[in-house]
């Protein structure tokens, strides 16, 4: 058991190195290749821009630890932009109550995900694709498709803009979201149960945990992570409206599978996700800055193509790790003896 749990500890870190050789390859081709990509103001700009998909993940990862999937967060990102629009608007609230109503909304939403899949026992993809369009769905008629809000309070824009320590506000942020899902995952028993549930539920159910509990958690955690995203995403680009978050749900499972988690649960670091999340930024905003591909206009479809092709290979390299074992261990058998002639009468 001890040996497996080093061979496990060893793997790991080892995808982990070879996703921060990747990072480091990463930034040092777009420093020499993409136009300001080193600045000040770019470096600030990745870190904005990646915050709410940062968070997504982050968030995602323990659901995806317990060996589910909640593919309705960026629906649920639009629905709780839409709502915070409603409330500051039409109904004239102020911003700190709005957002406060606002996170217990998502947290409502991940409620009803969980619910869904603990207690009436449906499968997470099948549950979370249904509240993928409901949500959408309600965004889009709340705003009837068209409607955007503007115009918000100074005091909530500042959420966009503020830079304490010279960092931007994001970053603190989505530093805060790390350290505390990484508390969660990997200093507390309670989460690392997760890892209990994503190997055997029904192990961990006769070893005494309560399961239907802690798989329900991460989709609750993720419906309140989801709202402060929508809040941070309204805050940067000064509106909301129903598409906010479309495509994220995608880029967070992206970076947690990049990340070394593994999609069928059970395996994965917070650590890891992080360098995932750091990986796809970089990748985003630096392809985008190559002139070649800047005059194109292709650098938004190139880095969906290569942000796929990590992905695939992400996914593929546990297995191509197996075959290969497995052919050096056939290759380093004893050939088998020659039948020994039988003896003449």
């Amino acid at each position: 058991m001890a040996h497996s749990s080093r061979s496990f500890k060893t793997q790991l870190l080892r995808h982990e190195v070879l996703l921060l050789l990747v990072l480091v390859l990463e930034i040092a081709y777009f420093l020499n290749f993409s136009r300001n990509f080193g600045t000040p103001d770019n470096l600030s700009n990745i870190v904005r821009h990646s915050a709410e998909i940062g968070l997504l993940a982050l968030a995602m990862m323990p659901v995806i630890l317990t060996g589910g999937i909640d593919l309705s967060v960026g629906s649920l990102m639009g629905l709780c932009a839409v709502l915070f629009g409603v409330l500051t608007h039409d109904w004239h609230w102020a911003s700190l109550p709005a957002a406060a109503l606002t996170v217990a909304a998502g947290l409502v939403a991940g409620a009803f995900n969980a619910s869904m899949i603990t207690l009436l026992r449906l499968p997470p993809l099948i549950v979370t694709l249904g509240t993928y369009s409901l949500f959408r769905g309600l965004a889009e008629a709340i705003t009837q498709g068209t409607k955007t809000y503007r115009s918000f309070e100074p005091a909530f824009l500042q959420l966009g803009e503020l830079r304490p320590a010279g960092l931007p506000l994001q970053a603190w942020i989505l530093g805060l979201g790390a350290l505390g899902f990484y508390v969660l995952v990997h200093r507390t028993t309670f989460g690392r149960s997760f890892r209990a549930i994503g190997f055997s539920p029904e192990g961990s159910r006769y070893a005494g945990l309560p399961v239907l509990w802690r798989t329900a958690l991460p989709y609750l955690l993720a419906g309140g992570v989801a709202a402060v995203a929508a809040l941070l995403f309204t805050a940067r680009l000064r509106q909301a409206r129903a598409d906010a978050g479309t495509g994220y749900e995608l880029a967070a499972i992206t970076a947690v599978v990049l990340g070394g988690t593994s999609i069928f649960g059970g395996t994965g670091t917070v650590y890891g996700t992080v360098a995932g999340i750091a990986a796809i930024a970089v990748l985003n905003n630096g392809i985008g800055r190559i002139p070649a591909v800047l005059k194109a206009g292709i650098g938004g479809e190139l880095a969906s193509l290569l942000t796929g092709a990590l992905l695939l290979i992400a996914l593929a390299a546990p297995g191509l790790s197996k075959l290969l074992q497995s052919v050096r261990k056939r290759s380093t058998l004893p050939a088998s003896a020659p039948p020994s002639p039988s003896p003449t009468p």
